[in-house]
């Protein structure tokens, strides 16, 4: 079982203040688990807007996704990403640990 963190980070519609990556997701779990929960992120995440009038996902790899949504004055659009925790200094060495 991996760590997996899913992020939303915004390409379009966001003023300057807001253009961090947010953190969606962090849990522990399986490749389909991560998969689904990436799959779910892409199809809930609003970052806020009360109101989404039109929401669309393009797939851009297994592990990514950008959705374009639209509100009721302006258009955002995010990249929604899975990340599989590869190091962690806390951790004890796994035997075939990639760093």
């Amino acid at each position: 079982m991996s760590r997996w963190i899913v992020l939303a980070v915004p390409v379009q519609g966001v003023s300057d203040t807001n253009r961090d990556a947010r953190m969606v997701a962090e849990f522990d779990g399986s490749a389909e688990d991560a998969a689904q929960a990436l799959l779910h992120a892409a199809g809930t995440y609003a970052y806020g807007l009360r109101t989404v009038r039109r929401r669309e996902v393009f797939k851009c790899s297994d592990g990514s996704y950008l959705i374009r949504i639209r509100g009721r004055l302006s258009t955002y659009a995010y990249v929604i990403r899975l990340a599989e925790l590869v190091s962690d200094t806390d951790a004890p060495s796994a035997p075939g640990s990639t760093v």
